[in-house]
């Protein structure tokens, strides 16, 4: 190493030691702020998600005796960076983009799970055209397939994990796209542009419902098994009593306008060992998560 590069290591060295007390002065004041930032997950428009979730801010509001801001972050890269970095105290994340904000952000706790027909777990699914090329999933050999974001749970790892489990191995057995949110895959696929793709089963059911895709053009052409649900999770240097009322305000929500963001009946209590299962999937496929983009 000579002199110049030994000098800017150093430097570089020194500026995130001085660095790290300002974080952690940072995140200490923080422990109980005056406004709690809630993210929810960017997996369709952001505007409408912002609009359903009004319910979800006025009832938080009332239970936390706090200013609630929601925030929709540009995509679940972002997202898991603002919570690494304390910009936001609660989050609505996908279990995938848990696990992977977890990797970042070891002190996070996820405290709560959407329960839906009874189970805190869903299912991901891979949509055709109805009419189109694809009549089994052995035909998707050769096409494109369309992914959400690359750290999305059932737009990307569960779908692609079915597609394995058939013998068909991305890049080598079918080219594939991330197109962002669930709702943009199933847009694709209605629209020809990509021959199948992966997305949650209730965004796709919801998307049908709400006839943003219509549901005789675009059908199911397989289903996963069990997937844990979404977390709602915080940030593990909030007081003890603030994180307790929060806890409770997710477990004891009982309004239907409001469990309808996050497309659930309730909340059960849950931990960071229910999603290990997203950890086992992802060395099944080989699939580095310290290199997946998030």
């Amino acid at each position: 190493m000579d002199r110049r590069t030994f000098l800017s290591a150093t430097l570089l060295g020194a500026t995130t030691l001085a660095a790290a007390p300002l974080v952690t002065r940072a995140l200490a004041q923080a422990a109980d702020p005056a406004k709690l930032r809630v993210a929810l997950l960017p997996d369709e428009n952001a505007s409408t998600i912002i609009q359903n979730a009004q319910p979800l801010k006025l009832y938080l509001e009332g239970r936390l005796k706090k200013d609630v801001e929601l925030v929709v972050t540009t995509d679940y890269s972002s997202m898991i960076e603002a919570m690494r970095f304390g910009r936001i105290e609660i989050a609505y994340f996908g279990p995938l983009s848990y696990v992977l904000a977890k990797q970042r952000a070891p002190g996070i706790e996820p405290f709560a799970v959407g329960v839906a027909k009874g189970s805190p777990t869903y299912k991901g699914v891979i949509v055709v055209q109805a009419d189109g090329p694809v009549k089994s999933i052995a035909d998707i050999r050769g096409k494109m397939v369309g992914f959400g974001d690359a750290a999305s749970t059932s737009s990307h790892l569960i779908p692609r994990a079915l597609l394995a489990r058939n013998g068909l191995v991305g890049e080598r057995d079918y080219k594939f796209v991330h197109l962002g949110a669930h709702d943009a895959v199933a847009r694709s696929v209605q629209a020809g542009q990509v021959q199948a793709g992966g997305l949650s089963q209730e965004i796709f059911a919801a998307l049908v419902a709400r006839g943003t895709i219509d549901g005789a053009k675009v059908k199911v052409l397989a289903e996963s098994d069990p997937i844990p649900n979404y977390p709602m999770v915080m940030q593990g240097t909030l007081t003890p009593t603030l994180k307790d009322a929060i806890r409770a305000s997710f477990l004891e929500m009982k309004d239907v306008a409001i469990l309808k963001t996050f497309r659930a009946e309730g909340f059960a209590a849950t931990d960071d060992r229910a999603y290990d299962i997203l950890r086992e999937t992802a060395q099944v496929l080989n699939l580095d998560l310290s290199k997946v983009k998030g």
